[in-house]
């Protein structure tokens, strides 16, 4: 059954004559009648009476009027549907991000205004460390990600856009002697005990304070691992040692903690967007867009 039938039968019984329907769908008399009899042969009855002064509906010709109402309904609502996802307004968008992520402004202000401006995108948010989602960004199980900056080579069919440059910041039990220090240079860690993110995490810092530190002279001793940020500021507060995390973390206010400034100037992380390089969605460029304009905003 195609659609132009269901036009076609549509107009003669809005018309209920097929001169004035013929006129309404800019074709013949004659074409029109031979296209509702090939309908009405499909469909296995009578849908319309005729004589030479009227047309009538039949019962069965009311009831496939609704119908056939609906159906074109549906396949302009179709067409636009698939307009919209064209266009970037419709579907589904799978994002990751790092676990500091939602600690910064930058975040909470992206997700709240893509919803608001993509009321009819799915947006699915997943919490993954960085290599992760780089992964998961090449088996194209997340459409985006907030990621940290890394130190292995990213894979060339991932491209990275930069939103924010965020300081890291030495997190300390509040009777530690560094406490005292307005600034804390990273020679001065040398000795203490470090609280982590475990090594196969996939977090990007964890080689990067491997790296400040020899850079430094000294290897980082390790007394403890932990897979949440919270639960490392709480081994701090326990005296179990110190760590260091990204600025955004500081928001996390806990009794027997301090957080200080990393003097060295490498002691820096950049936020980034991941995205497939040959990815032509235009839900992940709209999103891109936004994030690189909220980053502008807030700088």
């Amino acid at each position: 059954m195609e659609l132009r039938h269901l036009r076609y039968f549509v107009a003669v019984a809005e018309e209920l004559s097929f001169t004035r329907a013929a006129e309404r769908l800019h074709i013949g008399q004659p074409p029109l009648s031979q296209q509702i009899q090939a309908l009405e042969a499909e469909v296995g009855t009578l849908l319309l009476e005729r004589s030479k002064r009227w047309v009538r509906l039949t019962e069965a010709g009311k009831l496939f009027l609704a119908d056939a109402r609906r159906m074109l309904a549906l396949a302009e609502q179709s067409k636009e549907t698939a307009r919209r996802a064209a266009r970037g307004e419709a579907g589904e968008l799978r994002v990751g991000f790092t676990f500091s992520t939602p600690f910064t402004p930058l975040f909470a202000t992206v997700i709240r205004q893509y919803r608001q401006q993509f009321p009819g995108v799915a947006l699915t948010l997943h919490e993954m460390a960085t290599l992760p989602q780089l992964a998961a960004l090449e088996a194209r199980e997340l459409d985006l990600g907030f990621v940290r900056s890394v130190s292995v080579a990213v894979p060339d069919t991932v491209r990275l856009t930069t939103l924010q440059h965020v300081p890291l910041r030495l997190v300390l039990p509040a009777d530690s002697p560094l406490a005292a220090q307005e600034t804390v240079a990273v020679r001065d860690l040398a000795g203490q005990q470090f609280v982590m993110y475990p090594k196969n995490a996939g977090t990007g810092i964890y080689p990067q304070i491997f790296r400040m530190c020899r850079e430094a002279g000294f290897v980082p001793q390790i007394a403890m691992e932990a897979g949440e940020a919270s639960t490392i500021i709480g081994l701090v507060a326990a005296g179990i040692g110190i760590s260091v995390l990204p600025s955004s973390f500081d928001r996390i206010n806990m009794e027997g903690v301090v957080y200080r400034p990393l003097a060295d100037p490498a002691a820096m992380t950049t936020m980034m967007l991941a995205q497939r390089v040959e990815d032509g969605n235009p839900r992940v460029e709209a999103f891109v867009e936004l994030a690189e304009r909220a980053a502008r905003g807030l700088q």
